[in-house]
C-alpha cells in the first residue's frame, strides 16, 4: 500500500521531471489534486515520536507496528495504532508479510484439556539448531499454556530422558507441579523414566496423536517465534554461548516482548495479574503467537 506522502512526492517528481501540469501528474500517479495540495500539520511530539519508532524498529526488527504501539504506550506515549501505522509507513518500515500456508490435510483439531488457569497445563518439546562448525544443538523448551510464559529453555548436545527429568524437577521445585503436561511422542518424553517420575508427582501426561503437531499449538507457536527472533539472528560457536543467548532472550520474551494473545501484555505481567486476581482473568481464546 502506497502512503499519501509517497504519492505526493511522486506527483511532484512527475511535474518537475516531465514538465506535466498538476492535473496531468495526478492522473499519471493516480491520486487526487486535493490530496497533493494537502499540507499535514505536524503535532508537537511528532519528531520525538518518529525518532522513537525508528529506534524501536531498529532494535526489534521482527516487531510490527502493533507491537511497537504497545511498547510506546508502555513508555508513556499517548498514541493509537492508527497513528503509529501512518508514521510506520511514512518511515518505510513495512515488513514483508509472512506467507500463510493453509493446512490441507488432517482434521481441524481441538486442543485436549485446554488450560484454564496458571500452572494448569504445561507443554514442552525439543528443536534443533547447529553451531558455526555444524555441531548439532538440541534445545528443550517448557511453556505454561495459560500465561504463555517460557519456564525454561535449555541447550545441550543431546537431551536424554534424564535431562528432561532434571529440568522438570527444578521447575517443579520452583513453580510447583502442573496438573497436566503436554508433549509429542518423542523418545525423551515417552521414556519410562519420565512417565514414572511424572506419575509419582501426580502430573498427568497428554500425548498428542503422532504426526499431529496442531494438537500441541502453544509450544509449536512459541518455537516458531523463538526461531524467527532468536535462532535465525544468532550464530553460535559453543553450546555455552548458545545457552547465554537463550537465557537473555527468555528474559526478554517473558518480561519485555508484548504478546498479542494476552492483549499485548507480557507473559510475566499476565502471570502476575493471574496471581493477584485468579478468578477475574479470562481472555478471548487465542492460539496464535504474538
Amino acid at each position: 500500500m502506497v502512503s499519501p506522502q509517497a504519492k505526493r512526492q511522486a506527483t511532484r517528481y512527475v511535474e518537475d521531471a516531465w514538465h506535466y501540469s498538476e492535473r496531468q501528474a495526478c492522473r499519471v500517479v493516480g491520486t487526487g489534486r486535493s490530496s497533493v495540495r494537502y499540507q499535514p500539520r505536524q503535532r508537537p511530539d511528532e519528531v520525538v515520536l518518529r525518532r522513537r519508532i525508528r529506534e524501536l524498529a531498529d532494535k526489534h526488527k521482527s516487531y510490527g507496528y502493533r507491537f511497537i504501539t504497545a511498547l510506546l504506550r508502555r513508555e508513556g506515549f499517548l498514541v493509537n495504532k492508527k497513528r503509529v501505522h501512518r508514521l510506520w509507513q511514512d518511515e518505510g518500515l513495512q515488513q514483508t508479510r509472512r506467507r500463510v500456508t493453509k493446512r490441507r490435510y488432517g482434521p481441524a483439531g481441538e486442543t485436549l484439556q485446554k488450560a484454564e488457569r496458571r500452572h494448569h497445563v504445561w507443554s514442552y518439546d525439543i528443536i534443533e539448531d547447529r553451531t558455526e562448525n555444524g555441531t548439532k544443538i538440541r534445545i528443550l523448551g517448557v511453556v505454561d499454556e495459560f500465561t504463555r510464559e517460557c519456564l525454561s529453555i535449555e541447550a545441550e548436545r543431546s537431551i536424554p530422558a534424564t535431562k528432561v527429568v532434571d529440568t522438570l524437577e527444578w521447575l517443579f521445585l520452583v513453580h510447583g507441579a502442573p496438573e497436566h503436561i503436554r508433549s509429542d511422542n518423542g523418545p525423551e518424553f515417552i521414556a519410562h523414566a519420565v512417565q514414572n517420575w511424572l506419575e509419582q508427582r501426580a502430573c498427568n501426561t497428554i500425548y498428542i496423536t503422532p504426526g499431529s503437531p496442531w494438537e500441541n499449538p502453544f509450544i509449536e507457536s512459541f518455537f516458531a517465534t523463538f526461531r524467527r527472533e532468536c535462532l535465525d539472528r544468532h550464530l553460535f560457536y559453543t553450546v555455552s554461548e548458545a545457552q547465554t543467548v537463550l537465557d537473555a532472550w527468555r528474559q526478554e520474551y517473558n518480561g519485555y516482548r508484548p504478546h498479542s494473545s494476552l492483549q499485548y501484555r507480557t507473559p510475566a505481567a499476565y502471570a502476575d495479574l493471574c496471581a493477584t486476581t485468579p478468578t477475574a482473568i479470562a481472555l478471548p481464546a487465542a492460539v496464535a503467537a504474538g
